[in-house]
């Protein structure tokens, strides 16, 4: 495995600029994943590592080597789509083994064996193997995908929302199986999402695109309690956070026009009344929905406390997130 570098890295379709100046390391070993909506430039990234897009402007370092020029096969990376990319005519065992038969890789067919048995195991399609591609069903198309990454060891992996395709279950599993993985080989991955769960249960480190810029590169922790801007704090938190105007609670730090909360981060007993819309039971835990002079907020229950819809509540903010009138983030006491 290796480290990735970007330095500069700009790319253009006509007059769409898809990627803007992005500098990022990707560490040796490290579970990035690019996190934004979409066209914010995350498949454009990837495609330009792998060689498939080239830069306009910029560098890119695979292992310390610079790969301007290289075709794909020469920069040594694995690349799974998101639409699964198959060879019809071919079983799931042939399609497995298929990048393994390469003459620059010279695998042994013993070895070409082992690991299309072991692939197929950990993505649950040993018993598919003999299959043609076109019997399957479109999230077992997309597990033979991601098997075809899996069985190489090339410098880095590069995946464009590889589970999408799948049902929520299976989607779950293969988060935990392609994390435990990734750290079993200490392999280096590239993952593109939209999907924050995805980041925040994946991922060592996160960048967040917007119209394509990295706008926050950190910890999925660092992304989640500090981010640099409103649009940082929207991408990571499950509800989202709540965004309310500064003044609702009174006494706004200079510079303060809206202020970020965390469902965890409303305190309940003083402060402004809010309204309960609606009591979410979840089973670990309770949500409330509120409306606080016309906002929706989303808030944690007190364990043990009873809610009654049209009852009120009285909220205030604990740990809140400061944004000026442009969304950038305002340090409070700075």
């Amino acid at each position: 495995m290796a480290e990735v570098v970007l330095n500069d890295v700009t790319k253009s379709f006509g007059e769409t600029v898809a990627v803007e100046g992005i500098s990022m390391t990707i560490p040796d070993g490290a579970f990035v994943v690019l996190l934004g909506p979409t066209g914010a430039g995350k498949t454009t990234t990837l495609r330009l590592i792998s060689g498939l897009e080239q830069l306009d402007r910029g560098e890119i370092f695979v292992g310390g080597r610079n790969v301007a020029g290289e075709s794909p096969a020469q920069r040594d990376v694995a690349m799974v789509f998101q639409q699964y990319s198959l060879y019809p005519h071919l079983s799931v065992r042939d399609n497995l083994a298929f990048p393994l038969k390469s003459p620059i890789l010279k695998t042994p067919a013993d070895e070409i064996t082992r690991k299309v048995r072991e692939v197929a195991e950990v993505l649950q399609i040993s018993h598919k193997l003999d299959n043609k591609a076109t019997a399957l069903s479109g999230g077992e198309m997309q597990r033979v995908s991601i098997g075809r990454a899996l069985v190489r060891d090339p410098a880095i992996y590069l995946m464009d929302e590889p589970l999408s395709s799948l049902d929520a279950k299976l989607r779950t599993d293969l988060r935990v199986e392609l994390k435990r993985i990734q750290a079993d080989l200490g392999a280096t991955l590239l993952y593109v999402t939209h999907d924050q769960i995805e980041a925040m249960t994946m991922a060592t480190h996160v960048g967040v695109l917007d119209e394509g810029k990295l706008v926050q590169f950190g910890t999925p922790r660092e992304i989640y309690e500090t981010p640099n801007s409103l649009y940082v704090a929207t991408r990571l938190g499950l509800p989202r956070i709540n965004i309310v105007p500064a003044s609702i609670f009174g006494n706004a730090p200079a510079g303060v026009t809206q202020m970020g909360l965390r469902p965890e981060h409303i305190a309940q007993g003083e402060g402004q009344e809010a309204q309960v819309k609606r009591v979410e039971h979840l089973g670990d835990q309770t949500r409330l929905h509120l409306d606080l002079q016309g906002h929706a907020i989303t808030t944690l229950a007190i364990p043990g406390q009873q809610y009654a819809q049209g009852s009120t509540v009285k909220i205030s903010p604990k740990n809140p997130l400061c944004f000026d009138a442009h969304g950038a983030r305002i340090l409070q006491g700075a």
